[in-house]
């Protein structure tokens, strides 16, 4: 049954994980268009797109990629806790990755 609950929680880590990055990613490029009246970058690496834009373009989608997906993660973590009464497998204390 531990087996089961493991497969559970890696599918609910996930799909959290990517559907907060997908809209956060959204959310970024419309806030980029309203603020640089602008499409953001599509590829940073692109030489056409100056060092500085991709820089800030990187940091923040980088930054708030990153925390939107934890945030999302710790709330999917929250819920299985609740719905199965203990923290998923991998956060529980004792437990070795």
């Amino acid at each position: 049954m531990d087996r089961d609950n493991s497969k559970v929680w890696t599918a609910m880590s996930l799909v959290a994980g990517l559907g907060a990055a997908a809209l956060t990613r959204r959310l970024l490029d419309r806030s980029w268009k309203v603020a640089a009246g602008k499409n953001p970058p599509e590829n940073p690496a692109d030489p056409d797109v100056s060092f500085g834009e991709a820089v800030l373009w990187a940091a923040i989608t980088g930054a708030a990629v990153a925390l939107a997906r934890m945030l999302a993660q710790r709330r999917a973590a929250s819920y299985y806790a609740r719905t199965t009464g203990q923290l998923p497998p991998g956060l529980r204390k004792g437990d070795e990755e």
